[in-house]
């Protein structure tokens, strides 16, 4: 059914709503506590300012490590992957030890690949070169299986030329 007031106007004119108003309670039963707020000085606002800046800044990744630091590493993942191919193939440790050797190239190419002043250096470009070639290799044949004697000269070689680069400090 249609209102009748869409066909045929209303001959009166209607009344306005009450206003609808929450009722609040009278300001006596409120109760009051002033609290006083100490003046903010300048001191106290550049103090907050600068724990606020410090807080808002981009946090920066952390320094891998020294130079001496890693001339060391590197030394290190270079005689682990010599150590690991003068092991023969019936040897019951070269497992263990390509497991370790994998962990060892892992965490070195973790923590220097992001070092900008290191990507230019060739000694970081041949290890980073011969730890991706050994990985490869081991990730693709398995840990047991012996690296060809192409793919062992060229990463030999590769770590050599970055030994003598590191030497060079370059």
């Amino acid at each position: 059914m249609s209102c009748p007031t869409f066909f045929f106007p209303p001959t009166t004119t209607p009344k306005p709503l009450p206003p609808l108003h929450a009722k609040l309670p009278s300001p006596s039963t409120i109760p009051t506590t002033t609290t006083t707020l100490p003046p903010l000085h300048r001191r106290h606002f550049l103090s907050l300012s600068l724990s606020a800046s410090v807080l808002l800044l981009p946090a920066t990744p952390a320094r891998a490590a020294s130079e001496e630091e890693y001339i060391k590493e590197t030394e290190g993942v270079i005689n682990k992957v010599r150590s690991t191919f003068k092991l023969e193939k019936t040897d019951p440790n070269v497992a263990d030890a390509v497991a370790e050797l994998r962990e060892s190239s892992n965490s070195w190419v973790a923590k220097y690949r992001r070092e900008k002043e290191l990507l230019g250096r060739s000694s970081f470009r041949d290890i980073y070169s011969a730890l991706n070639a050994v990985s490869g290799h081991y990730i693709s044949f398995g840990p047991t299986a012996p690296i060809p004697a192409k793919r062992k000269a060229r990463i030999l070689e590769e770590m050599d030329t970055a030994e003598k680069a590191l030497v060079r400090g370059r």
